[in-house]
Formats: C-alpha cells, sequence, structure tokens
C-alpha cells in the first residue's frame, strides 16, 4: 500500500498534460484551467466550480470536465474517507472520466486520451490505497502501470511529463534500497536514476503550466523522508504555504517541517494563525498533535503534551489508515512521555505502536 500511495497515486495530476494540448490553442482556456486548479489548491471552491462550469461547457464530451469536478470533490471532502458524503460522486466521476479517455480518439488526440484515463485510474488509487482498500487496489494497478509506462514516448511532447518522470526514476532506485525485499520483484520494472528524478521533478516545479504545486509538494515530500533534509523540504513547503495560504495540508505539513529544524517560535506563529479557523476533527488532531510537540520540546510540560497526543488521538478515531502518520507522531511522543515517567511498559508498548504504522520511522521528533 505504501508503494502505491508513494509511487501511483498521484498520477492524477496529469489532468494537466491531457488539457495541456488542447487548450494551449486558447490562451483563455489555459488561464481558466490555471486558475480553476489554483483555486482547488486554495480550497476557493465556488471559485473552481464556476471556472469547471466555463470548461464543461467548452469540452462537453471531453472527460476532463469529469475528471476536475472529481478533484474538486476529493479536495472538499479531504480527507476523503469510505464514509465521506462526496465519495459515491467522486468514484462515479472517475469511472466516466475513464471510459470517455479509453474510447476511440484520433492519434493526435491519444496522449491527451491516455493522460486523462491516468489521471482518473491515480486519484482512485490514491482514494484506495491511502484508505487500506487493497482489493480494489490490485484490481487497478497493473493496468494502470501498463498505461504509464506508455505515457514515456510523450516526454517530449509535453513539459508537464517531467513530474510522473521524475516519480518513477527516483522511487525505482531509492524504494528498493530503503526496502531491500522488494530488489527481486524491481528486477521487473526498467531502472531509474535519483539524481535525474529529482533533476525532473525540478523541471516540473518551474516550467509546468499546471504542476506547480504537485511538483513542489512531492519534492518536499521525498526530502524530507527520504532525503532526511529538512532544510530542502521546507524550501517547498514554504513556497507552497505562501502559495495556498487556506490549504490546511501544505500548512501542517509546514509546521511539522519548521518542528523538525527546532524552529519553534516560527512553528508557534503558524500553529497560532489556526485558531480562529472552523476545522474539520482530522485537522483539529493534527494542530494539536503538533502543539504537543511545542509543550514537549520547547515549554517542557510534559502532562499537557501528554494530554495533547491523546486527545489528537481521539480526534482521528473514524480516519481509518489515512491518519496513521500522525496517529505515530502521537504515540511516539507518549512513548517519550513515559519513558520521562518511569513507565517502561508504556514507553515499549507506544514506541511498538507506532513503529507498525508510520511511513517514516525517522520522523519520530526523539531528538
Amino acid at each position: 500500500m505504501k508503494i502505491i500511495r508513494n509511487c501511483i497515486c498521484l498520477v492524477f495530476l496529469f489532468f494537466s498534460g491531457s488539457l495541456y494540448s488542447q487548450i494551449l490553442k486558447d490562451t483563455a482556456d489555459i488561464n481558466l484551467i490555471r486558475k480553476g486548479v489554483d483555486y482547488i489548491y486554495d480550497l476557493k471552491f465556488d471559485k473552481a466550480r464556476d471556472e469547471y462550469n466555463k470548461i464543461s461547457e467548452d469540452y462537453p464530451e471531453n472527460p476532463i470536465p469529469y475528471l476536475f469536478r472529481g478533484i474538486i470533490t476529493y479536495w472538499e471532502d479531504y480527507p476523503l474517507i469510505p464514509g465521506s458524503p462526496g465519495v459515491p460522486s467522486f468514484k462515479g466521476d472517475m469511472r466516466k472520466c475513464m471510459d470517455l479517455a479509453e474510447g476511440e480518439c484520433s492519434s493526435e488526440d491519444y496522449p491527451e486520451y491516455l493522460l486523462a484515463d491516468l489521471c482518473a485510474r491515480g486519484m482512485l488509487l490514491m482514494y484506495y490505497a491511502d484508505n487500506d482498500i487493497s482489493m480494489s487496489v490490485l484490481s487497478l494497478a497493473p493496468s494502470t502501470y501498463r498505461y504509464i509506462r506508455r505515457s514515456f514516448d510523450y516526454t517530449r511532447e509535453y513539459n508537464d511529463f517531467y513530474f510522473f518522470t521524475g516519480l518513477y526514476n527516483y522511487y525505482r532506485e531509492e524504494y528498493v534500497d530503503v526496502h531491500p525485499v522488494y530488489k527481486s520483484l524491481a528486477l521487473l520494472f526498467p531502472r531509474g536514476s535519483r539524481t535525474k528524478g529529482l533533476k525532473e521533478l525540478q523541471i516540473a516545479s518551474k516550467s509546468s503550466i499546471f504542476l506547480r504545486a504537485d511538483a513542489y509538494s512531492y519534492l518536499s515530500y521525498i526530502y524530507i523522508g527520504y532525503e532526511n533534509d529538512y532544510e530542502q523540504s521546507l524550501v517547498y513547503l514554504d513556497s507552497l504555504h505562501r502559495i495556498y495560504p487556506a490549504n490546511m495540508v501544505f500548512r501542517t505539513e509546514y509546521i511539522k517541517n519548521l518542528l523538525l529544524l527546532k524552529r519553534y517560535g516560527e512553528a508557534e506563529s503558524v500553529l497560532k494563525s489556526c485558531d480562529t479557523l472552523n476545522l474539520n476533527n482530522y485537522f483539529k488532531a493534527c494542530i494539536i498533535i503538533l502543539d504537543g510537540i511545542l509543550e514537549e520540546k520547547v515549554r517542557m510540560n510534559y502532562r499537557a503534551a501528554k494530554d495533547d497526543y491523546n486527545s489528537g488521538l481521539v480526534y482521528l478515531d473514524g480516519y481509518g489508515n489515512f491518519a496513521d502518520d500522525y496517529r505515530a507522531i502521537a504515540y511516539f511522543g507518549l512513548s517519550r512521555i513515559s519513558g520521562f515517567y518511569g513507565d517502561k511498559a508504556n514507553r515499549k508498548k507506544y514506541r511498538k505502536k507506532a513503529l507498525n504504522i508510520a511511513s517514516f520511522k525517522k520522523i519520530n521528533f526523539d531528538n
């Protein structure tokens, strides 16, 4: 599930590629799509829907409007879990996009329809993987990989493809090194290059018309989780936070990065900016758990930190596997505090829980 979430889940971002070829014929449509994407990532959904309405009028038989509407649903209901009210419409839009994209098309249109198909498949894979719906992942992933390999033939046509080739090149090598058990399986896939992958992602972050946020986001994810270069990851998260200040995913990751760098004053300032926001339980939990780090590391108030970690875990109840990384941070904190009070049994218990669910074991705030 981690492999799929890390390597395949964001191919949906290439919906811009399918739009790229057709809409480059009309500057007005390019600007319309650009605005629509920015509205989605900054959570301005009413404005995003206005752009969707214009897109659907211009391209009524195109798979893109269904994809665009599904992405709005994904972010508006974030985190999208099986019990979310938007799941039926989200899945319906992705399936409709796939059906249209896999219909007959001219050779000239094939790259656009291939990418539309990939993006819808990627959205569904992300939803299934993040929620540990493994059977759906296993049924969709093999055919999706075949389409992904075809997409490599079109990298010279669209700079947006550097985002995808960058992810493949990086993860094909890095994941095997981190998880040697997959070395024999990896032999079935073409070799990659970590250096080339990072360069391609950086190209995407600078020259993509539609993939700026996505390239920044994954560069930060790679540097923070795999490279353990927190200074470099902050460069990208700082940009995301400034460009999309309303996006709580980017904001919480920005705070977490600041805490990892021990820039506690800046982290506290950004945390306080969340006090007046109307957040769902997931983001309330993220903020409370991150505040627990400040209580523990800065204020040395272990009782308050313990309360924060436990409260955060309560708020995360019901979010399933989606919330595992923030659960892990809370469990690592409870383990340290148990050790401070001489409770060896709970120190061991909580640390084991954290290690079992953490995507990156080093992001534990132990130091």
